[in-house]
């Protein structure tokens, strides 16, 4: 009985002891006070953006306390609050959305301990004074900001200034859809420890700076949609820990470098809808993670059968079209178990389709039309009807199927033999007037089923 007092008078101490510090800690973090300088560069960066009828009466008892601004977050350093993440724009209901006439402050840099800054859909029209990135002053945030994003500001002009190679702390700059242009800088090769570069969707021209190589933290790297021109940099064949690579719809030129088999942790690769010539370079089947390969809309040439495509084991897309492709399609794709899109539509190949094809378990999509290819389409009923217009063969001259009463594909002709095996039973009753409108009305009821199709 002595013992369970005594286990109960302890316990007793104890709560009180946890009680006494959560309350001291509680009391600290409710009282912790935000320094005048802090708040003031606070106040006056979100006025110039949102406008000046903004004063944050209505926040108790400064923007980090009870009642917080949506989009600016805090921490607490050395007992005061300092702000470490502002986000401006409509991003949720009650985001600070920007004013007609939004325009950066100098007290913007006077946040020294803010780690993400993001601009979204803010500058949004082009006016008589458009609005460029600030070129001074980002060496203020060099030692602490980490994420600088500018989204959806088409009204954002100009090109990126040097002074942002100052942000030395930098792990993603997302510069994505907006109006920036001019070329892209060296500075940004000197961002040591950027981990995602996103500049998609704006209007950058000339070549792609060989510094980006020397990026080795990179994961992410989104040059796509912009007007860049050259041939593609061999130095990206350094960038090892890269994950996703997209230059897609610009203007480059030149051959895909082997050195782009150097990305051995590379899954997105989409080079598609630019000017690269010189055939698919074989060092591309040592991407054994790689998921998605596109390379469509370039008048690459060469042909499918110089790679062994069954090393790239993890391939789940692969967009081939319109590429000027010659030869014939190798049957080794069709170990590609993962494939789900499989696109070789609108080139120049020729031969006759593998039929193991068809046992490709995930495949959900199949483009071969628009080629040379020739022969028999030996796909089972079960094939056509679960590809249904997902699978297109059309536009191949000299290509047949074989007859399904449940499918017949859209756009290819009907083997010869298999309508001869029809007619045969018909011939052997010696009526040519019969042969004749057999022959009529099934050339008609093809002609009918193709249009449905």
């Amino acid at each position: 009985m002595k013992n369970i007092k005594s286990l109960m008078f302890w316990i007793f101490i104890l709560s009180i002891f946890s009680l006494n510090l959560w309350c001291n800690g509680e009391a600290e973090s409710e009282a912790a006070p935000m320094k005048s300088g802090e708040k003031a560069a606070l106040y006056s960066t979100i006025q110039t953006f949102v406008g000046k009828w903004w004063n944050g009466s209505d926040l108790y008892p400064d923007p980090c306390g009870w009642t917080p601004i949506e989009g600016v977050s805090c921490d607490l350093f050395d007992g005061y609050w300092y702000v470490t993440e502002l986000s401006i724009g409509s991003l949720h209901e009650n985001s600070l959305n920007c004013a007609e006439y939004a325009d950066f402050s100098p007290h913007l840099f006077a946040l020294s301990h803010l780690k993400s800054l993001l601009f979204f859909n803010c500058f949004t029209a082009l006016r008589h004074r458009p609005i460029p990135i600030p070129s001074r002053s980002w060496g203020a945030l060099g030692a602490s900001l980490e994420s600088l994003e500018f989204r959806s500001n088409p009204g954002l002009t100009g090109r990126i200034p040097p002074s942002l190679g100052e942000l030395k702390s930098l792990k993603s700059m997302v510069l994505v859809e907006n109006g920036l242009s001019g070329e892209l800088h060296p500075f940004i090769g000197n961002l040591k420890e950027l981990e995602r570069l996103n500049l998609a969707g704006n209007s950058f021209v000339g070549q792609i700076p060989h510094s980006l190589g020397g990026l080795k933290q990179l994961l992410i790297l989104d040059l796509s949609r912009n007007l860049l021109s050259g041939p593609l940099t061999l130095s990206f064949g350094g960038m090892v820990p890269l994950l996703k690579l997209d230059l897609s719809y610009n203007k480059l030129h030149g051959n895909i470098p082997e050195s782009l088999g150097n990305l051995k942790n590379l899954t997105l690769l989409d080079l598609s809808n630019n000017r690269l010539r010189g055939g698919i370079t074989k060092s591309l089947e040592n991407l054994e993670f790689l998921q998605e390969l596109v390379l469509s809309n370039n008048p690459i040439g060469g042909g499918l059968m110089e790679l062994q495509w069954e090393r790239m084991t993890s391939l789940a897309a692969l967009e081939l079209s319109n590429a000027s492709l010659t030869g014939g399609i190798p049957e080794s794709m069709a170990r590609l178990r993962g494939l789900r899109f499989l696109g070789l539509n609108n080139n120049m190949l020729t031969g006759e389709i593998p039929s193991n094809l068809a046992s490709l378990p995930n495949v959900g999509a199949m483009y071969l039309h628009g080629n040379n290819l020739t022969g028999e389409l030996e796909f089972s009923a079960l094939f056509y009807g679960k590809m249904g217009r997902r699978f297109g063969a059309w536009d191949n001259p000299n290509l047949c199927y074989r007859v399904h009463a449940t499918y017949m594909p859209k756009g290819v002709k009907q083997c010869q033999k298999d309508v001869m095996r029809f007619l045969k039973p018909l011939v052997s009753l010696g009526s040519p007037l019969l042969v004749s409108s057999c022959v009529r009305n099934l050339v008609f009821v093809m002609f009918i089923v193709d249009i449905v199709i």
